[in-house]
C-alpha cells in the first residue's frame, strides 16, 4: 500500500488530538483556574531509501535519501501563566499573585490547585467544590509552627479566646503644687487573668516632699515606687512599677503645676470572646476577630512549588498531582520567594486566550482536511492501479 496512505490517516489522527485540546480549552474558558494547553506535533521515523556517503577522490558525498512517515503528538503542554482576575467578594475565594498553588487533600491523595473558591463544610473545614480539604498550619495561642507537617485548616466558629492584662497605661498631669496633706489620688482600673475574669487594680498617687509615692494594687498584693519631681514638670521614676505579673506604665505622666489631669488610658488585656469573622492576609494568614476585640491568628495557607509546573498530571477538579517530572513538592507560605501572594475575595479566571483558540480551530480544521486530501488523492491512485487490467 502507498506510504502516504498511512501518512495522511496519522494527519488525521493528530490534528484530531489538536481540535480536541482546542475544544477542551475553549469549554474551560470561564473555569476559574483553569490553564490552557496546546499540542506539539513531530514527525515519526523516516525511511531511509539511499544512506549518505562522504566525499572521495574526484566524486563528491551525497545526501541521505528519505521519506517521511508521518506525523505524530509529540505531546501536549500546559501554559501556566497568570490568569485574570475577579471579584467576587467573598472571604473565602482567593487568588494567588505568582506561581504558587494551593495544596488541598482528598482521600488521602495531595492534589494542587489554582483555582482557589473554598468554603467552610460542616465540619468547620475549609473545603474546595470537589470536597477537597484547604491545607495549611493550625494556629496555637495565635502562633504559628511552619515548620511542622500542614494539616487540614479547621475554623471553628465557636473559638473563644481572653487575654491576661500584663499592661496598665496611665497618662495625664500630677500638679507639682499639690500639698502632701492633699488627699492620694486614686484610678482603679478593670484587668483580666488568662482565664477572662475581671478584677480591680488601683494605683494610688500620694504626694510627697520630693514628688510623690505611687502603689500598684492587685487584692493583697502592692507595690511602690516614687516619682521625683523636676523643675522642667517631668516625673522621673524609681524603678518600674509591677504589681502581679501587670505592669503600669507611668511614662506619659507629667507633673507641671496647677494642673490635675490623670487617667487611665488604656489596659491591654480583654475578657472572654467569641470569634465573629475572619479576614485573609497577603501571607496567607487567616486573621480573626473575635467580639472582645481582640485579633488573632487563626490559622496559615500553605503553598507548593515545583521545578517543574509542566510535569504535573491533570487530576480533575482543576487540580493536579506531582509526577516523576515535576520534581518534589516545595510547601511554603505566601510571600516565600517562588509561591507568590495571596488575595482575598478575589478568583484567579482561565487563562485561555478565545481569539488564539479560534485561530487554532481554523488551523487545526485545514489541517485535517488537508490530511483528508491526501488520503482520497492516494485512493485514486490506488484505483488508476486496478483499472489498468480490465
Amino acid at each position: 500500500m502507498l506510504r502516504s496512505l498511512y501518512s495522511g490517516i496519522s494527519g488525521l489522527r493528530a490534528h484530531q488530538t489538536m481540535l480536541d485540546v482546542t475544544g477542551n480549552n475553549i469549554a474551560n474558558v470561564n473555569t476559574a483556574g483553569f490553564k490552557a494547553s496546546s499540542t506539539q506535533f513531530q514527525d515519526t521515523l523516516s525511511q531511509l531509501q539511499q544512506g549518505a556517503s562522504g566525499p572521495q577522490a574526484g566524486t563528491g558525498g551525497s545526501n541521505p535519501a528519505q521519506i517521511g512517515l508521518g506525523v505524530r503528538v509529540a505531546g501536549v503542554t500546559t501554559n501556566f501563566s497568570q490568569g485574570s482576575s475577579q471579584s467576587t467578594g467573598r472571604a473565602t475565594d482567593m487568588m494567588i499573585s505568582g506561581d504558587g498553588f494551593f495544596v488541598t487533600s482528598k482521600g488521602g491523595q495531595q492534589l494542587f490547585t489554582r483555582a482557589g473558591s473554598f468554603s467552610p463544610d460542616a465540619a468547620n473545614q475549609l473545603v474546595s467544590p470537589d470536597g477537597g480539604i484547604l491545607q495549611g498550619w493550625t494556629a496555637t495561642n495565635g502562633v504559628i509552627n511552619a515548620g511542622s507537617p500542614v494539616g487540614d485548616i479547621t475554623l471553628n466558629p465557636n473559638t473563644m479566646v481572653a487575654k491576661a492584662t500584663d499592661t496598665v497605661t496611665m497618662d495625664g498631669n500630677l500638679p507639682s503644687d499639690a500639698l502632701v496633706t492633699d488627699a492620694p489620688l486614686d484610678r482603679v482600673v478593670n484587668v483580666y487573668d488568662a482565664a477572662g475574669a475581671e478584677r480591680s487594680l488601683t494605683v494610688t498617687f500620694a504626694k510627697s516632699a520630693s514628688g510623690w509615692n505611687v502603689t500598684a494594687k492587685d487584692g493583697a498584693t502592692t507595690s511602690t515606687i516614687q516619682l521625683a519631681q523636676q523643675s522642667n514638670g517631668q516625673l522621673t521614676p524609681s524603678g518600674a512599677l509591677s504589681v502581679s505579673g501587670i505592669t503600669v506604665d507611668l511614662s506619659k505622666v507629667s507633673g507641671y503645676a496647677s494642673m490635675s489631669s490623670l487617667t487611665v488610658s488604656g489596659q491591654n488585656g480583654a475578657a472572654v470572646g467569641k470569634l465573629e469573622s475572619y479576614t485573609l492576609g497577603n501571607d496567607g494568614s487567616l486573621v480573626g476577630s473575635f467580639s472582645n476585640g481582640i485579633k488573632q491568628v487563626l490559622a496559615k495557607i500553605a503553598l507548593a512549588k515545583f521545578t517543574n509546573p509542566g510535569g504535573l498530571e491533570k487530576a480533575g477538579g482543576s487540580s493536579y498531582v506531582a509526577t516523576g517530572n515535576s520534581g518534589g513538592v516545595q510547601l511554603g507560605a505566601a510571600g516565600d520567594p517562588g509561591m507568590g501572594t495571596l488575595t482575598a475575595g478575589s478568583l484567579e479566571m482561565s487563562n485561555v486566550d478565545l481569539s488564539q483558540e479560534f485561530t487554532n480551530l481554523i488551523v487545526a480544521q485545514r489541517g485535517f482536511q488537508a490530511n483528508a486530501r491526501i488520503i482520497t488523492t492516494s485512493d485514486e491512485v490506488l484505483q488508476e492501479l486496478t483499472q489498468l487490467k480490465r
